[in-house]
């Protein structure tokens, strides 16, 4: 099971870097200390330890202050599947909502700061704050959204699409929280991207390979600089052409 989350004497929403990407994007200053009454910040989880696994009530939803989280469920042959990968700024634990139990588990892939907010109260606060509540809508939407991506990505594109989609991706993630978009640690493990893209571990490592042959990247161990991001950009078009908008 997953540790109690204890509320700790970090900065408010309004004085967090990630505001502008966290829930506090749609309020007003008064409204951001109506949540910051109810969240619960700054547990501390190493890695390896899990935010929630499948099957858990759910109860709130997460944003990631720092470090990362890999999302994933049990196939039926008791194999891992890779649903996703979150960041600093990035809510999960929406996949609770319908079922009120989690579907999938979540556990950090290194050192992670996170913090929890009650769902029944983020409802509750949302009924009163009706901004709250349409871009709590807006990040469902968005994984929602994210899902049929990715369903199309390992539907209808190569294994050298699928990676640069993912880099692409990471990269402009990076951007969003004022990072560089070009030079970033991977916190994922080679195979955890392959799981993720459905490929080998083998077929990863001979596109990275081959990726540095073209000159669109240089990689050393989990360090990546994209040396070329309109190249790497292009590989991903076709598969996110008409069917996605």
């Amino acid at each position: 099971m997953t540790r109690a989350l204890g509320r700790s004497q970090e900065s408010s929403c309004g004085d967090c870097r990630l505001a502008s990407l966290c829930l506090p994007i749609a309020l007003e200053d008064g409204d951001i200390n109506q949540l910051d009454q109810i969240i619960q910040r700054g547990l501390v989880l190493q890695r390896g330890e899990h935010i929630y696994r499948e099957s858990d009530p759910f109860t709130s939803v997460y944003a990631v202050r720092s470090g990362s989280v890999k999302a994933y469920r049990m196939a039926g042959d008791n194999r891992e599947q890779v649903t996703g990968f979150y960041f600093p700024g990035e809510i999960l634990g929406m996949d609770g909502i319908s079922k009120n139990r989690h579907v999938s588990s979540a556990v950090a892939l290194e050192t992670i700061s996170i913090c929890e907010i009650p769902f029944e109260r983020l409802g509750e606060l949302s009924l009163r704050l009706p901004s709250l509540q349409r871009h709590f809508f807006q990040l469902m939407s968005q994984e929602i959204t994210e899902d049929q991506l990715l369903i199309t990505l390992l539907s209808k594109s190569s294994a050298e699409q699928r990676v640069a989609t993912l880099l692409v991706s990471i990269a402009s993630r990076n951007a969003r929280r004022r990072l560089s978009a070009t030079q970033f640690r991977l916190p994922m493990s080679r195979t955890d991207i392959g799981n993720y893209l459905g490929l080998t571990l083998e077929t990863v490592s001979r596109i990275f390979s081959r990726f540095q042959k073209l000159e669109l990247l240089e990689v050393d161990g989990k360090e990546i600089h994209i040396l070329d991001p309109e190249r790497l950009a292009a590989y991903q078009e076709d598969c996110l052409g008409s069917d996605i908008g």
